[in-house]
């Protein structure tokens, strides 16, 4: 058997394997709904309605459970599964039928989220330790919860939540100095993001205070609405802030790690650099030439880094942006080109 007709047997029988594992738990939620709309449940309602939460709470996600207890898939996918069910309840289920569901929203959909968040705090925890464990990896909180929590939760899932458990550990958690290490250089202390921030969150806290007053006097609840909001975004603002304290430009195993807080960052391969340019001038900014600041224009910069080829800027949320010139500011940029410079000269050398 040729390369290409294995590849295509092993596609065909992930494709089935798939269709099973997916195939099943729809399957069994749409005869729950069959089930909510026959004549049977209008003569038995009461004992139906129980049954069919149970079923779309419990019996739906362990039966994915043990689907794919022998796949890759992450266990924790079957949360994701049991919060499909209950929404699919709230639909198919009369509102005076739902007094089970309503008591496993109540009660157990925050246990479950609880365990789950317990769950990857542990799993980071122990990533943590391992990382600092070994000398030549970074013990970088955020980059830290990425990979543990790709390992066990749904790919699309992953960089929201862990921006939100981001933005609460760094506003909130981790208050402690950090000492800037060999070859960590800050970005925070001379330029304005700080300050910006700051004045965004004093405006957010009054302009809320006020709108809640006026609202008020229109709708209650649309007053706390926006105040519950308006709150919200002020803590991710902090939390963003605080992460720029938290998180250095890094030099580490051939690699240069440039960050933004949690906002903006990227990987370069020491080889892809093709200059250093120490500069305040004016830059175009465009699809080639970026800013990895997440204010863009708004924050002055004074270093100009070019690659012999494309490379991805990520962003808040799972943006991602291609560029080949990037700009940023360092503190000291001086001694950050002086040690990028020690870096690469041995390379191009070696090279030649």
């Amino acid at each position: 058997m040729n390369l290409t007709a294995l590849s295509i047997k092993n596609r065909l029988l992930n494709s089935n394997k798939n269709l099973i594992i997916f195939g099943i738990p729809i399957m069994f939620i749409g005869i729950l709904a069959l089930l909510a709309k026959s004549s049977f449940f209008e003569i038995y309602p009461n004992r139906l309605s129980i049954g069919i939460t149970i079923d779309l709470v419990l019996t739906v996600p362990v039966t994915y459970l043990v689907l794919i207890r022998k796949t890759s898939i992450p266990k924790a996918t079957a949360v994701p599964i049991m919060i499909i069910g209950m929404l699919i309840g709230s639909i198919i289920l009369p509102e005076e039928n739902q007094f089970y569901l309503e008591l496993f929203k109540i009660w157990m959909l925050p246990i479950v989220e609880l365990s789950v968040v317990s769950y990857i705090i542990y799993n980071v925890n122990k990533a943590v330790k391992r990382y600092k464990s070994n000398k030549n990896e970074t013990d970088d909180f955020f980059t830290t919860l990425k990979t543990t929590c790709y390992g066990m939760l749904p790919k699309m899932t992953v960089i929201p939540i862990v921006t939100e458990i981001s933005v609460f550990y760094y506003g909130f958690v981790h208050w402690k100095n950090r000492e800037l290490a060999e070859n960590e250089f800050s970005y925070h202390k001379e330029s304005g993001t700080i300050t910006l921030l700051v004045a965004i969150i004093f405006i957010i806290a009054i302009e809320t205070f006020v709108l809640h007053i006026l609202l008020a006097k229109w709708s209650v609840v649309a007053a706390w609405i926006l105040t519950w909001v308006s709150i919200y975004s002020g803590v991710q603002l902090f939390g963003f802030l605080r992460s720029m304290y938290k998180r250095p430009i890094a030099i580490n195993n051939g690699k240069l790690f440039l960050r933004y807080g949690i906002m903006n960052e990227t990987i370069i391969n020491m080889d892809d650099i093709d200059s250093i340019e120490l500069s305040s001038k004016d830059i175009e900014l465009n699809n080639e030439t970026r800013k990895l600041s997440f204010f863009g224009e708004l924050e002055n910069h004074n270093v100009i880094i070019r690659l012999k080829a494309e490379n991805i800027l990520n962003g808040l949320y799972g943006t991602r942006r291609k560029y080949r010139n990037l700009v940023l500011h360092v503190d000291n940029n001086i001694e950050f080109k002086q040690v990028l410079d020690n870096v690469l000269h041995p390379r191009i050398e070696n090279l030649n």
